[in-house]
Order: structure tokens, then sequence, then C-alpha cells
């Protein structure tokens, strides 16, 4: 089984290379270090580690927007370290896709319940967003071929049932699929 991958950013090099230890000693691998945060996206977008654990006040991006950023282009998920736990940067935090927020100083036991939950809470996030994106294919490819059927029907004076056979006849025999057959069919019609 493959070591999950971490990359670590905080401003200060101590604090990092003290995270560094910890969770080498807890069975991960750290594959790359930031001090701040256009540094921890630049990494991130280069090495595609598993999870990205980020410090909140860092300079040139505050963590908060690196881990937007990184959710948004779903490069890994993202677990806040930091000393600050007012209910504006949590607030923020939920806002950014953030999957876990630990407070400083924390025990080096809960980080690997804390890193666990958030790879498996990604790993869902992930589940649902190609289900999500399965569903608009099939949806547009459905109405791709009703409009289509419509265009046989009306052109060739055809059932229903007889247009939609005629366009999945067409998909086997060209080895294309139906989407591709019923946007043919579309284009012919408007020229």
């Amino acid at each position: 089984m493959a070591q999950t991958r971490l990359v670590i950013a905080d401003d200060e090099s101590l604090i990092r290379m003290n995270l560094k230890e910890t969770l080498v000693g807890l069975g991960y691998l750290v594959v790359g270090e930031a001090g701040d945060g256009v540094s921890v996206i630049n990494l991130a977008r280069e090495l595609r580690p598993d999870l990205v654990l980020v410090d909140i006040k860092m300079p040139r991006l505050d963590g908060i927007q690196a881990a937007k950023i990184l959710t948004q282009e779903k490069i890994a998920p993202v677990l806040l370290l930091t000393a600050y736990s007012d209910r504006e940067l949590v607030e923020r935090a939920k806002e950014a896709g953030v999957v876990n927020y630990i407070v400083k100083p924390f025990r080096d036991a809960e980080l690997l319940p804390a890193i666990e939950i958030a790879l498996a809470r990604y790993q869902e996030f992930l589940a649902v967003d190609h289900q999500i994106n399965d569903l608009k294919e099939t949806l547009e490819t459905r109405k791709l071929v009703e409009r289509a059927k419509g265009v046989l029907m009306e052109k060739h004076n055809l059932t229903e049932a007889e247009a939609f056979r005629r366009i999945q006849q067409s998909s086997m025999n060209t080895r294309k699929p139906m989407k591709e057959i019923a946007q043919s069919i579309l284009l012919v019609n408007e020229i």
C-alpha cells in the first residue's frame, strides 16, 4: 500500500520541521513544504499530494485563500492547522471547502484521525462530483437524442420508437455514442 503523500505549509520553519517529523512518525510521506500561500498552491499543483496541511496566517496569501483555490481546482483536500479559532475564520474555512480544522497547540494523537477523516471525506466528495458529472452527461445526451428523434419523426414520418431505433442502430454501426449521432442529425437538419 502506497504511503499517503502530504504537503505542509507554515510560515515558521521550526513549526514545519516539527510537523514533518510528527507526520513521518505517523507513517505519512511529506513530499513538499512551503512557507507562504502562493508557494503551497504551486507546490500542490506540481506534486498532486493526497492532502495539504496549511496554517492560516501566512505571507502573500493566507491559508484559507490557498485552500479555496486548491479545492476549486480539485487538486487536494486541505486540513487547516492554526492557532486561530474565531468564528469568522471558521466560517471562511467552511466556505473555502476545508475538510478539517485543528487548533494549535494540538496533540500528535489528534493528527492521525484528522488526516484520515479528511482523506475519507474528500474521496466521498470526489465520488459525488463524479456522479453529478455522469448525470449531467446522461441528461445532455437524453436531451439531444430527444431532439434528434423529433427531427427524424418529422422528416421521415417515423414513430418515436422507430426514430430511436434508427439513432441506436446508427450508433452501433458507426461505433459512436448516441450523443454524437444525435448531434450529427441535428447539425444536418440545421443546414
